[in-house]
């Protein structure tokens, strides 16, 4: 996996090109290459196809693709770039070329809306449905209309964001915030959700603590279900922070909804992760879990959904 490139999805649309933006600094990042991936519109593929079907040598053997010019030319103007750029032009329905394309990726890099999709803030058809199919992680860059300041989510500024459920979620995700927050020479900060709310004086402004690896030292204040989730937390977190000594860790163990609370964060987070389906999830099921798909439906900021070995792609 570690030649592996990092797959931009690109429309032409300008979400599309900040996505591309966050791909090239990302492939840089990893020190691997780059791949910007265009699915040709319906006329550009009506044409090839007639022009196979036909045997027409007199026709010019590639439909003009000014999506491919132009994200060259922006390409061209920058100083930095990843080794080995490669260009992909595809046929078929987006989704299904992307999902194709991505059993080679790193990750795939696509905007929250493209070309054609209408201004709002909800994600775009073919970026859910890629979320939701493509057997590599999917990082989803949302337009700017979603980046909105928040001072209550400064406490997130420039961290890697993990959602994490101690029992259920795989170790795939926990990896990729493990691996990103290394690369980036960040902090990985560490989401747990409880349904039991805490007694009024639990209530604070900050819930994240640097919780040592050994766990929490016993009488140490928490309610109940705040300092078992913390200390599930600590355990399902072990062998990845052994794997990345230099990596700080923030943990919080906080009730009510977890993908308020990941949205919250997202606001100035480097980028939020979260696991793609729910583990009890049949394997048939295409499905994208419920905080997965709140979360892409309202993040401020880039989110990495992350599938794992058993899902069915």
């Amino acid at each position: 996996m570690g030649n592996a490139p990092v797959i931009a999805a690109v429309d032409g649309s300008e979400h599309s090109l900040k996505a591309l933006e966050w791909a090239r600094a990302a492939a840089l990042r990893h020190g691997t290459g780059l791949m910007v991936a265009h699915v040709l519109p319906d006329h550009a593929q009506l044409y090839a196809g007639r022009r196979s079907a036909l045997h027409d040598a007199s026709e010019p053997e590639e439909f003009a693709d000014p999506v491919a010019d132009r994200v060259r030319a922006l390409l061209g103007e920058r100083d930095e770039l990843p080794e080995g750029v490669q260009y992909e032009s595809l046929e078929g329905s987006v989704p299904e070329a992307l999902r194709v394309i991505g059993a080679e990726a790193l990750m795939l890099v696509m905007g929250s809306r493209g070309r054609g999709d209408l201004a709002s803030l909800l994600l775009g058809s073919n970026s859910r449905a890629v979320a939701t199919t493509a057997p590599c992680p999917v990082v989803v860059v949302p337009h700017a209309e979603r980046k909105v300041p928040d001072a209550a989510a400064e406490q997130s500024a420039g961290k890697v964001v993990l959602g994490l459920h101690a029992a259920e979620t795989p170790d795939d995700v926990l990896a990729f915030a493990f691996t990103e927050a290394a690369v980036r020479g960040t902090t990985v900060q560490v989401v747990s959700a409880y349904s039991v709310p805490p007694a009024p004086t639990m209530v604070i402004d900050s819930p994240f603590a640097v919780i040592p690896p050994e766990g929490l030292a016993d009488g140490g204040d928490g309610v109940p279900a705040e300092r078992e989730m913390l200390r599930s937390q600590t355990e399902r977190l072990a062998p990845f922070r052994a794997r990345h000594p230099d990596v700080p860790v923030e943990q919080a163990a906080v009730p009510g909804d977890p993908a308020g609370r990941l949205v919250t964060a997202s606001r100035s987070a480097a980028l939020v992760v979260v696991g793609r389906h729910h583990p009890r999830r049949t394997a048939m099921s295409l499905l994208i879990g419920s905080v997965a798909n709140a979360v892409l439906q309202h993040a401020h900021g880039p989110v990495a959904v992350v599938p794992t070995l058993t899902d069915d792609v």
